[in-house]
């Protein structure tokens, strides 16, 4: 029924009317009605779909009314409501069978040549693999079904499909129909009811929440709306409601964030997502690890907002959770089991327990149903009945088999049937047609397009969106004006009222192109911005939210008010400092034409980064682009001299038809003086009358003392004043190609696809060596087959293996305080009187809910806190803690940060040698890593790389190796772990405590965070830490067997009685009020501090302190007493070495810089091929030394990302565990990146130099490559590490680099020369150490080159009557140089001003004498880089000087 019928019947029937009005005012007062949904809001998220609509109270039944009310209005309205079920028969995904591979490194492609018939081959006959076969099931609306299997058995791999992701498989067959509707249909017409959500939570950071909600709700309001509310009473009402119910509504000005923006915490994170989903309509959603980094309580609060929405809206939701809770998996309807891509049960979650039970295997006691079923996917690792030993299945086609031949899996095909047979899918078809016609308007969209909005609404509300961005990061609004206004001045004073005269028409050029030069680097910065913001659009493509384009389109259009005042500052304070034209038309043509062409150069480089698909190849793409637009702009080199192979891009160059504007609008109507560049001159030829002399200037004329511009321009750069509005046109018609070809990029370019997890190894280890293999595997088969056998194996050969973990000391704390001061002003107690202790052959749990302040605890018992106020005692056996403390203990982190490419055991050996002290032989280090590998059970992967996830180690094979790091390091006191077990499987997580209660059987004293602990894993630990909001302590205590100490305490303080079947880790967290909107009426740390357990355990830490005092103190190890364990040297060496062989290892890098030195040599020797020694010859040859010089630029720019990604590692974990010294990894990237970048140096200096016949001689050819191809690549990569260790990022690393470059260049006398700079500048031309550069490498390659000036270059003058030219002029030429080209003729005497190359450098302040002086301050430069480097890096990263971080906070206020 449409909307105006409903509107028809509301008016006839007055009565139905006021009803209606009074509902709709009931629904817009959300005020009133949000507590109430909150309250219904927990009572349904408890039920599943099944039993929804049972035993609410009177009030929550009313409001449910409401709800149910609202849908029976939009029905009564006409409005259709839309849901899905899904069906799956026989489905079958394929994908590349790849789970291993060869590390590619440099000598790998420096071999390419010779392997390149055998790699067609390999690329040829690839192998495919079934990723997932022969799943069956049925999830109607309404439903949740929840997937378990290990990591690697195809859970993601099945999420995608169900929600239409299959474009990163190779094939996918069998059935897949959404109610009876197929797949492609419900991909192109109903995008985004299907959506597939990854675990990781990926927003738009500087938005805060209720902007990100809007938008959500905005971009899919529908054009008929129940009620006829208005767009915006549609909006708020969406968004207050679901904000309500996923606890959102404290939020709403509060930042989204992410890893490195603050804003709201990971658990709120997550529930943004889920709204986000919910206000877009989405109907059908697939989850993937959606829980993982939560803790216990926070992760069922998560599910049960899922279960809230199914109830409420009747969504289907398909999740994978890891380490799912009992009461996470009641929530649940279905459930599947995945073993190894085959699916093994599909039914009911109240009935797969007994499924398995009946098959033969047995529950352990308090395990959960979830743990169970995933440990089934390794069947060794579950008891069997008695007798039924080798009876029950084994492998995944034995469960496979026996669940095809089950009753349950009969049932499952009668309910698919069933399901069947209920189904109208043309009906539904119609339905649903019908009700997105309703969504959708009706004109102004395509037929068929799957969005809500029209293009036009998509851009408007996208425009909204962009403005909302730019006011949420003021750091770079702020930063973009600061940087236009500094340049203007800089610049601006540099060419200060430029002479009016001759002299000053190269120093106008100069000024003009550097006014374009600025925009144009600015432009290539912003293309890298655009990345990070293209996962977001991807996501919300994929949620059918709007076409890509008209984000580009929005986010380009928000840009132009923020670009026009930029250009606006730069203009009024760039263009009149240097005394331009001061005539309105010049200044707006100026204006105009700066904006247009560089706003058309930065739409040139976004369209590069739109059809990039990743930013390295938009790097490598734009770095090219950028060098084209420099030199073919026309004035490094003028069109007359551009060499005809390249002439033509000079036409494909936007900047070259602005740039002709700027400097003819300059230049037009200007009569240039030239009376002090007559020629003739001096002495008797001063009375001489023009007729007889003429100015030594381009575009002079006989018997004229002046130069017109229009002259000067059509002679030297081929310019005329007469293009301007051509070149409008042209630039304008560039301006819209770049803009449709952005909008085209954008729409048609999505991120490169998932790839499954691969193993990279060394070439030479891969698995399918046999005897390297076995040799790698043995005596580990057991202990991969049998839980019980590795259990045995460990203690049999514990003894052997880890006598060296055992530990004497005790470590103990007491009243522990930390006290951190807020921006505000505000101090906040984080922790409160904690007191605890750990004894060696101890394994402590340290739990609290979100917030608790447990990684707090554990820093600053760890001595890793260097903020705030501590206080309280921190002992080891009683006493102080001493300066080897940090050497004595290891810390393994939450995230694994590890060096992607070294190897398992490379990063073992590489901890030990460094961290052992270094009386410990090599050889007895290196024997030490291998029984760490054996402890870890790491001999399959030992000589695999790190990499990063997806092509490298899994979750928990990193896991291992960040415990390894610490073992490796022989601690002697302490283990400290956070959250060892996060965003494993339950089996995974399982192995890893394990493990550590193997440690701490053999001795180790282990204090460790722990999230979303089984029952099972929970009982594995001694003790128990128990912490609440505010760091107070709840518990410290034994755990007990079967937990039962720990429960027993809680039910004798007045807790419920924990069920037999109940998780103890889940029991008293809800027993202490954890979770976002969970309460207690209890305050269990007052009650904890008034117990006879705090007393008692109060009294055993004053008794154990006193008794360990009288023991005699250790003796401090000379050797442990010191910080780092190698010396300096040592360090060096080893930081060196991994340094190398990381290079080795990433040859994208080393490729990339060897493409871009190659490239860019070539193409500026062969710019300047066979350089003419005319006057505009040599002048140009300046340009080519300046192109060479810049290379240098994006150089640094693909150094800094990696040195900062090195500094981070080594400031996160390598440095607070005092592996080595700072001094090392600077000195260690220094000497690794120099003999890459002398060697790509020299490849530039043999492409650029002799294409362009310099002087062949070894003097000059020798003397240039030490310049440029070993003192150059010292400078500029001491220069940009320099830069690195200022800079907080590596954005904000580039940035500098550009701008400290263009600074110090526009000094070096490049584009204004010597004699023309301001006195107040010339200061900055003698400590530009480009000057030296300049000077050294130019007057190297122009000594005693003879000038031979072009037929146009000549000074054309007559002589007096009577007299040959030479006579005439030989006294103006023996003191002024030049040569006559005809000297014996007697009229139109040819004058060129330069004999010599040198003639011309003493005009620019270069002399060839200075050559090694320059040598001189170079080698100065060189260790001021170094020296200056290590003393920003000490004061800003290790006395925490701050400076950016400061700005940013006052910035964001």
């Amino acid at each position: 029924m449409s909307s105006d019928a409903s509107s028809s019947i509301d008016l006839e029937l007055n009565d139905v009317e006021q009803q209606y009005a009074r509902e709709r005012q009931e629904i817009h007062q959300v005020a009133q009605d949000l507590d109430r949904l909150e309250n219904l809001a927990r009572v349904l998220s408890t039920r599943s779909a099944a039993h929804a609509d049972e035993g609410l109270d009177e009030d929550d039944f009313n409001l449910e009314r409401i709800l149910r009310r609202s849908l029976q209005r939009a029905e009564d309205d006409g409005i259709k409501h839309r849901s899905h079920g899904a069906l799956f028969q026989n489905l079958t995904v394929q994908g590349i069978d790849m789970g291993a591979k060869a590390l590619l490194t440099v000598g790998e492609v420096l071999k390419t040549p010779l392997n390149i018939v055998s790699m067609i081959k390999e690329a040829r006959n690839k192998k495919y693999r079934n990723i997932i076969e022969g799943f069956d099931g049925v999830v109607r609306s309404g439903e949740m079904l929840l997937v378990l299997g290990r990591p690697g058995s195809g859970c993601s791999t099945f999420l995608r499909v169900m929600a239409g992701e299959v474009d990163s498989f190779t094939g996918v067959s069998g059935e897949i129909t959404y109610d009876g509707i197929d797949q492609k249909t419900m991909k192109g017409r109903f995008k985004g009811d299907l959506l597939f959500s990854p675990e990781q939570d990926i927003h738009f950071p500087v938005l805060n929440v209720n902007e990100t909600l809007s938008f959500a709700a905005d971009i899919k309001a529908p054009r008929v709306r129940s009620g006829n509310v208005s767009r915006q009473e549609y909006v708020n009402n969406v968004r207050d409601i679901l904000a309500t119910v996923y606890g959102l509504r404290h939020t709403y000005n509060t930042r989204v964030g992410n890893d490195y923006i603050r804003g709201v915490s990971g658990g709120e994170r997550k529930r943004v997502s889920l709204a986000e989903v919910m206000a877009g309509g989405a109907r059908f959603v697939s989850w993937d690890n959606s829980t993982r980094g939560l803790d216990a309580s926070t992760a069922l609060e998560y599910a049960q907002t899922l279960r809230t929405t199914t109830n409420l809206l009747k969504t289907t939701a398909i999740v994978a959770i890891y380490q799912a809770g009992e009461n996470i998996y009641t929530l649940f309807d279905k459930v599947t089991v995945i073993y190894a891509g085959r699916q093994i049960y599909f039914g009911r979650v109240g009935e797969a327990r007994k499924y398995f039970e009946d098959m033969g295997y047995v529950c352990a006691p308090r395990q959960t149903t979830a743990e169970f079923l995933t440990a089934l996917t390794d069947p060794a690792q579950v008891p069997v009945k008695d007798g039924m030993q080798g009876k029950v299945p084994f492998t995944p086609e034995e469960f496979v088999a026996y669940w095809k031949a089950s009753a349950d899996y009969k049932r499952l095909l009668n309910e698919m049937d069933e399901y069947r047979a209920e189904l109208a899918p043309s009906e539904k078809l119609d339905y649903m047609m019908a009700s997105s016609t309703q969504e959708r308007p009706l004109h102004g969209k395509r037929k068929g397009s799957p969005y809500t909005l029209s293009f036009w609404m998509q851009l408007r509300i996208l425009m909204r969106r962009g403005i909302q961005r730019q006011k949420g990061d003021k750091a770079y609004v702020f930063s973009t004006i600061f940087s236009s206004i500094a340049q203007s001045l800089i610049v601006g004073s540099l060419f200060y009222n430029i002479s009016p005269t001759y002299n000053g028409a190269f120093s106008r050029g100069g000024c003009m192109y550097f006014a374009i030069l600025y925009f144009t680097v600015n432009a290539l910065a912003e293309m890298a911005m655009t990345y990070p913001q293209r996962m977001i659009v991807e996501k919300q493509k994929r949620f059918a939210f709007y076409h890509p384009a008209a984000e580009s389109i929005s986010a380009f259009i928000t840009s132009l008010p923020l670009r026009f005042f930029n250009y606006v500052t730069f203009s009024l304070i760039f263009y009149f400092i240097p005394m331009f034209n001061e005539t309105p038309s010049q200044f707006f043509i100026f204006f105009l034409f700066v904006q247009l062409t560089t706003t058309c150069i930065a739409l040139f480089f976004q369209a590069i980064a739109a059809f990039s698909p990743t930013l390295e190849a938009a790097n490598a793409v734009a770095g090219l682009g950028l060098m084209i637009t420099f030199i073919y702009a026309g004035y490094l080199i003028p069109v007359p001299l551009m060499k005809v192979w390249f002439r033509w891009l000079n036409y494909l160059n936007p900047l070259r038809f602005g740039f002709e504007v700027l400097i003819s609008n300059e230049m037009h109507g200007r009569k240039m003086d030239c009376t002090a560049n007559l020629i003739p001159s001096g002495g008797k030829y001063e009375d001489m009358a023009l007729d007889y002399r003429v100015c030594a200037a381009t575009g002079s004329q006989t018997a004229k003392d002046y130069v017109l511009g229009d002259d000067y321009l059509s002679e030297k750069f081929n310019f005329s004043f007469g293009h301007t509005w051509r070149n409008f046109g042209i630039v304008l018609a560039y301006f819209i190609l770049f803009f449709v070809l952005s909008a085209i990029g954008s729409e048609i370019t999505s991120p490169r696809g998932m790839v499954g997890d691969v193993l990279v190894f060394r070439r030479g280890h891969m698995p399918g060596d046999e005897e390297k293999k076995q040799a790698r595997l043995t005596d580990n088969s057991s202990s991969a087959n049998s839980k019980n056998e590795s259990s045995s194996d460990s203690s049999q050969e514990g003894k052997n293996k880890q006598d060296d973990l055992a530990m004497t000391e005790i470590f103990s704390w007491q009243h522990v305080d930390y006290t951190v001061t807020l921006p505000n002003g505000e101090d906040r107690q984080l922790l409160c009187d904690v007191q605890g202790y750990t004894k060696p052959g101890t394994l402590t749990a340290l739990m609290g809910e979100s917030g608790a302040g447990k990684t707090t605890l554990l820093n600053n018992l760890a001595q890793r806190i260097n903020v705030g106020v501590i206080s309280g005692d921190m002992l080891v056996d009683g006493k102080p803690i001493r300066a080897d403390f940090k050497r004595r203990t290891g810390y393994v982190q939450q995230q694994d940060l590890h060096v992607a490419e070294c190897t398992v055991r490379e990063s073992l050996r590489f901890s030990a040698a460094l961290r052992q002290p270094s009386s410990v032989p090599l050889a007895e280090k290196y024997e030490y890593c291998e029984r760490v590998i054996e402890m870890l059970e790491m001999q399959p992967y030992a000589e695999a790389v790190v990499g990063v996830l997806g092509q490298g180690l899994n979750v928990e094979q990193r896991k291992k190796l960040s415990i390894g790091v610490e073992l490796a390091a022989k601690p002697s006191l302490l283990m400290f772990l956070d959250e060892p077990t996060s965003g494993l499987d339950s089996q995974s997580a399982w192995a890893i405590v394990q493990l550590l209660r193997r440690l701490a059987d053999a001795g180790q004293s282990i204090l460790c965070t722990i999230h979303q602990p089984s029952a099972t894993l929970f009982e594995q630990f001694d003790k128990l830490l128990l912490l609440k909001r505010g760091g107070k302590t709840v518990y410290f205590g034994p755990i007990g067997k079967s937990s039962s100490t720990l429960v027993n305490y809680f039910e004798a303080n007045g807790a419920p009685k924990c069920g037999e079947d109940e998780n103890p880790a889940e029991y008293i967290l809800n027993c202490i009020g954890a979770g976002a909107t969970a309460s207690v009426n209890r305050d269990w740390h007052e009650i904890w501090t008034a117990s006879p357990e705090y007393a008692t355990l109060t009294k055993e830490i004053e008794d154990m302190h006193a008794e360990l005092r009288q023991k005699p103190a250790m003796e401090v190890s000379k050797e442990l007493s010191r910080r780092y364990a190698a010396s300096p040297w040592m360090q060096l060496k080893y930081v060196t070495g991994r340094m190398f062989l990381q290079y080795w290892r990433d040859p994208n890098y080393i490729v990339a810089k060897t493409i871009l030195m190659i490239s860019s040599g070539l193409f500026v020797g062969f710019s300047f091929w066979n350089a003419n020694h005319t006057v505009l010859g040599i002048q140009n040859l300046l340009f080519g030394v300046f192109l060479a010089i810049m290379v240098s630029v994006p150089m640094m720019n693909q150094m800094q990302p990696r040195v900062i990604l090195l500094r981070e590692l080594y400031e996160v974990r390598e440095s607070a565990s005092n592996t080595y010294h700072w001094m090392a990894l600077l000195s260690a990237t220094i000497i690794a990146e120099l003999p890459y970048n002398i060697v790509l140096s020299t490849v530039y200096y043999c492409c650029y130099y002799f294409p362009i016949h310099f002087h062949r001689a070894t003097t000059y050819a020798g003397y240039q490559y030490f310049v440029y191809g070993l003192i150059f690549p010292i400078y500029y990569t001491t220069f940009g590490l320099l830069i690195t260790t200022l800079s907080p990022d590596a954005a904000t690393a580039n940035i500098i680099t550009g701008l400290l470059m263009c600074f110090i260049l526009s000094f070096a006398g490049i584009f204004q020369p010597y004699s023309a700079i301001p006195h107040f500048w010339k200061f900055m031309y003698r400590i530009s150490p480009l000057t030296y550069f300049l000077e050294s490498m130019l007057g190297n390659v122009l000594h005693d080159v003879e000038v031979r000036c072009g037929d146009d270059e000549f000074n054309v003058f007559n002589p007096p009557d009577g007299q040959t030219c030479y006579q005439y002029a030989a006294d103006f030429l023996t003191t002024s140089g030049g040569y006559i080209n005809n000297p014996n003729a007697t009229s139109l005497c040819q004058y060129c001003q330069y004999t010599t190359g040198d003639d011309y450098l003493s005009t620019i302040n270069v002399k060839f004498s200075h050559r090694w002086r320059d040598i001189g301050f170079l080698c100065v430069y060189l260790v001021f880089n170094v020296f200056a480097a290590f003393i920003v890096y000490y004061f800003l990263r290790i006395a925490k000087i701050d400076v950016f971080g400061s700005i940013k906070k006052r910035l964001r206020r």
